[in-house]
């Protein structure tokens, strides 16, 4: 039983009965499907939580509450868009889409930085991700079983390598 009303079949019955010219109501009342599909729902909605007392007219009772519902979203948007309209200024800004060739370039960029990692000895990859990643020469020298003194000539020597394979200075090393 649902609210003080009507039991599930009694529920499915009148929405099989009245879900049609309700949803053609409140397509032409509000011009916009999609609203008026949320409209019927919440109406049916209703119906099964707050019934109406007199159940003798639960059709008209259906179709005051699904203009009830529509007046509200209508209200709802026109305020919505006026708060747009006077705050515009205020309002935050998505950044625009990405250029198509500057994405492009970004991902080839990743995939030959990737490439270049993955080509490094492991002890040369660990230290250069290792620092990257923020650790100190006393974590990464612990990381990689050397002396803390040791790490800085090792990234200094990871990020040569490193730059060997990416053609930065001018060589191939390969």
């Amino acid at each position: 039983m649902f609210g003080s009303g009507f039991d599930r079949a009694e529920l499915a019955a009148l929405f099989a009965g009245h879900r049609g010219e309700l949803y053609r109501y409140a397509a032409r009342w509000t011009g916009d499907p999609d609203l008026a599909e949320d409209v019927v729902q919440e109406a049916f909605v209703r119906l099964a939580e707050r019934p109406p007392a007199d159940r003798s007219h639960v059709r008209a009772w259906l179709f005051r509450v699904a203009t009830t519902v529509a007046i509200d979203q209508q209200r709802a948007s026109r305020r919505r868009l006026e708060l747009v309209r006077r705050g515009a200024d205020r309002l935050p800004m998505a950044d625009p889409p990405p250029d198509p060739a500057v994405e492009a370039e970004r991902s080839e960029t990743r995939y030959r930085v990737r490439a270049a990692l993955a080509g490094l000895e492991e002890r040369d990859r660990t230290v250069l991700l290792m620092r990257e990643q923020g650790f100190s020469h006393r974590e990464i020298a612990a990381a990689v079983d050397t002396t803390e003194k040791s790490v800085g000539t090792m990234i200094a020597r990871a990020l040569e390598k490193l730059a060997g394979r990416l053609d930065l200075d001018g060589r191939v090393d390969r």
